[in-house]
């Protein structure tokens, strides 16, 4: 099964939440119909990134990583690469990338915890959120991608990162 098809599947399997998700996985599923190169990045018109936040549930936090291009803090996530084998693989890969955590990392079961759309300085990019369980003692380190990785109580995300990230935070806690 190639990248294009398993996004397909995760989109047309995955349960949305509410109204708005519903409305956004329509479209995603949309654009992937539209565009045969709608997984990669020079799909102007847009294309599906994958990300994963990082979470540690006993420590009621969360590790952001501060972009180095957008200077936000974020989750971790990108574009999908040729070597991904599936939509949860490139969010896994992103995710270790990003947070240095190389070992231990899984995925919250149950697939994407939800879905955000918004425009980059490359094109708009249709994000598939995951949620990464990170391991007891789980050492960072900051990628070139970053300025900074660092771990944030969940009441002190909305005071550093915008409505997606918050958003994303709440769903996965919901799922916990």
């Amino acid at each position: 099964m190639s990248l294009r098809e398993d996004a397909a599947r995760v989109l047309k399997e995955w349960p949305a939440p509410s109204a708005d998700q519903e409305r956004l996985r329509l479209a995603y599923l949309d654009h992937l119909a539209a565009h045969q190169d709608g997984m990669w990045k020079p799909c102007k018109n847009g294309h599906i990134t994958a990300s994963a936040l990082v979470i540690d549930p006993v420590g009621g936090r969360v590790l952001l990583t501060l972009h180095r291009k957008l200077e936000m803090w974020l989750q971790m996530g990108g574009h999908c690469e040729p070597e991904d084998a599936s939509l949860a693989d490139a969010a896994l890969r992103e995710a270790r990338e990003e947070s240095g955590i190389t070992e231990g990392l899984t995925l919250l079961p149950g697939g994407p915890v939800r879905l955000d759309r918004h425009h980059t300085p490359c094109a708009w990019h249709l994000d598939v959120q995951y949620a990464a369980l990170a391991p007891a003692g789980a050492v960072t380190a900051v990628s070139d991608e970053s300025l900074d990785v660092r771990w944030f109580p969940y009441d002190e995300v909305a005071s550093v990162a915008d409505g997606s990230v918050v958003r994303l935070v709440e769903r996965t806690r919901a799922l916990l």
